[in-house]
C-alpha cells in the first residue's frame, strides 16, 4: 500500500489515520504492520464500507482537506469491483523502520558475522540459479547510485528480478536505496570487508 508524498509528514506525526483504497481484496491485514518510507504502520482494522458513509471527519484524518478531495483522489475501481464501496484502512504510526538501525550497525562481533554469513549461504543455495548475493553486493560497492537498470545490465539480469534480490539484501540491512539507484550500508561495507 503506497501513500502519495505529500501524506508522509502527516503518517509519521500520526496525524493521518485512515486510508481508502478501491481494492478488490484487501493488501494488508489488521493486526500487521506496513513498512512506509517514514517508518512502520501497525494496521488496527480493514473493513469495507461504501462511499456514501465517509465524513469530512475521515477525510481530514485520511490527510485531506474536505470529502470531495479524498473522493477525487481514489482511483477508479478495477472491472468487478463496486464502485460505491471502498476499504478503510485504519492505522497508527509504531515507530521507524528496523532496518534503519539494522544498516548501522557496522561493528559485527565474529558470531554476528557468522549469522549473517550463514543467512547469505542459505539464500544463495535457494537459488535456482546459483549464488549471487556476494556478486549482487560487490557490484552495488562498486557502483553507488547506478539505476536499477544499469546494474542488472551489468549483473547480466532482467530488472526487475535484480531489485527483488536487491531488497531481500535490504533485508538484512546490507543495502539502502537512493533517490536514483543503491549503495552499501554502514553494515554492507563491514560484511564485504570482513569477507575480504
Amino acid at each position: 500500500m503506497l501513500f502519495p508524498a505529500r501524506l508522509h509528514a502527516g503518517l509519521a506525526d500520526g496525524s493521518v489515520t485512515v486510508a481508502f483504497r478501491r481494492w478488490r481484496r484487501p493488501s494488508v491485514k489488521a493486526g500487521r504492520t506496513l513498512r512506509t518510507a517514514v517508518g512502520v504502520l501497525a494496521i488496527d482494522a480493514v473493513e469495507r464500507v461504501p462511499l456514501a458513509a465517509i465524513g469530512e471527519d475521515d477525510a481530514r484524518a485520511a490527510g485531506y482537506d474536505s470529502r470531495a478531495e479524498l473522493l477525487a483522489s481514489l482511483r477508479p475501481p478495477a472491472p468487478g469491483v463496486d464502485p460505491e464501496m471502498v476499504h478503510r484502512i485504519a492505522f497508527h504510526h509504531a515507530g521507524a523502520d528496523p532496518r534503519i538501525a539494522l544498516r548501522e550497525q557496522a561493528e559485527l562481533t565474529p558470531a554476528e558475522l557468522g549469522r549473517l554469513c550463514a543467512r547469505l549461504d542459505a539464500i544463495d543455495a535457494r537459488s535456482r540459479r546459483g549464488p549471487w548475493t556476494g556478486a549482487v553486493l560487490r557490484l552495488i560497492a562498486e557502483h553507488p547510485g547506478l539505476r536499477a537498470a544499469e546494474l542488472a545490465a551489468l549483473a547480466g539480469r532482467e530488472t526487475l528480478p535484480f531489485k527483488a534480490d536487491v531488497r531481500r539484501l535490504k533485508e538484512l540491512g546490507l543495502t539502502e536505496s537512493l533517490e536514483v539507484g543503491y549503495r552499501l550500508s554502514p553494515r554492507g561495507h563491514a560484511l564485504l570487508h570482513k569477507e575480504s
